[in-house]
């Protein structure tokens, strides 16, 4: 089984990971009716530090599926952005627990500002990452390595995401490198993603 932890915690930008979550969400379910013959089930959860609702950046709340501690074992963990970041950017528990669970990850990723609670683990020091566009300076200000004007980097199996939807496209990446890019592009037709933006000749 291949088991995906979506870590959320109040002030959570909402695409962050309900983005990845509809992309995780619906290669399971394509993996259950056989659409992937030969792939384990796969097994995806949010988890945050307590059961309790979360309230999300613009107001959603949501329900974890379990706590940190609860969590089992993970293939991939995802640490989605939003203003909370900043707070539990010294939350040591959080912090600690990402670090624990990272090095028996198969991928460690990140949406948007979720990038800051890699680097303040510990875990993305060293390496490329993406992040949104406004928190480009900050990050680099606390001595991270940021690439600029993409969707998403790799560098090993540290896989972080631009800001918000850019979260679904390294999640459709990641369904390639699990499975295999074919099955990702079925997941993609599934949910009906492939954008175009109204407006895109307009100049901001």
């Amino acid at each position: 089984m291949t088991t995906i932890g979506i870590v959320i915690f109040d002030d959570v930008e909402e695409l962050d990971f309900v983005g990845p979550w509809e992309v995780f969400g619906a290669a399971r379910a394509m993996i259950e009716k056989a659409e992937a013959p030969g792939v384990a089930p796969w097994r995806v959860h949010l988890l945050a530090e307590t059961g309790g609702p979360i309230r999300c950046a613009k107001g959603m709340r949501v329900l974890p599926d379990a706590t940190l501690a609860e969590s089992s074992a993970l293939d991939v963990v995802l640490v989605p952005g939003g203003m909370g970041t900043r707070r539990e950017a010294n939350n040591q528990g959080l912090l600690a627990w990402l670090r624990e669970v990272a090095p028996r990850c198969t991928f460690v990723t990140s949406v948007c500002t979720g990038a800051l609670l890699l680097h303040e683990a510990g875990i993305s020091r060293g390496r490329r990452v993406a992040t949104h566009f406004n928190f480009v300076e900050p990050l680099r200000a606390r001595g991270a390595n940021v690439a600029e004007n993409v969707r998403y980097v790799q560098d090993g199996n540290l896989i972080s995401a631009a800001g918000v939807s850019a979260g679904i496209d390294m999640s459709l990446w990641l369904v390639g490198q699990l499975v295999d890019p074919r099955f990702a592009r079925k997941v993609q037709r599934w949910i009906e993603y492939d954008p175009k933006p109204p407006y895109a000749d307009v100049a901001i």
